[in-house]
């Protein structure tokens, strides 16, 4: 079981809820087009401020209810499964690589090997998972799917690697408003 860093579990879970608002508000409310009939899933912020700050748990779910939530709300239902999959992916290997690299000094070295998790970690999350469920589910040729979901991993990617200075300029904030000594 993962460390709660001193919060109790009700506030763990009312935090996390707040996260999973976060995550489908910024997904809906704020749409930068990149490409053709795709935007930026801002909500990808939200995922990696929690996975760095709040812990692997709370953001794994943050990411996944998150696009849970976003499909059902836009009736984007044939892309949620797949979606969701790669998230709790994507959660589990961000969340443990932030752990590791949290409170460490940031040079050049540490940016760039955080850029490449970050950039693997998706990659596994949507083209592989995304497209393996989507795959299995629609009876769709795995290279088609994954070739479709290039654009969503070239995004997510981007958002996720952008998001990691918030982060590590947010951490001590976000601990001091929690409460959390250790966060």
């Amino acid at each position: 079981m993962e460390n709660f860093g001193g919060m109790s579990l009700v506030k763990k879970i009312s935090v996390t809820g707040m996260g999973i608002a976060l995550f489908v508000v910024l997904t809906l409310c704020v749409q930068v087009p990149v490409f053709e009939n795709y935007y930026l899933c801002l909500g990808y912020i939200a995922m990696a401020v929690y996975l760095y700050s709040i812990g692997t748990v709370s953001g794994t779910i943050v990411g996944t209810v998150g696009v849970i939530l976003y499909c059902v709300l836009t009736s984007g239902l044939r892309g949620m499964p797949g979606w969701a999959a790669g998230n709790v992916v994507i959660g589990i290997a961000l969340g443990n690589f932030f752990k590791l690299i949290k409170g460490k000094k940031m040079n050049a070295a540490l940016w760039l090997i955080s850029v490449i998790v970050i950039v693997a970690a998706t990659a596994v999350g949507i083209l592989g998972v995304k497209s393996l469920t989507e795959h299995l589910l629609y009876a769709q040729p795995f290279l088609v799917r994954a070739a479709k979901n290039i654009y969503a991993f070239t995004a997510d990617a981007f958002v996720l690697a952008a998001s990691l200075p918030l982060c590590v300029f947010l951490d001590k904030r976000i601990g001091a408003v929690l409460g959390d000594s250790d966060t």
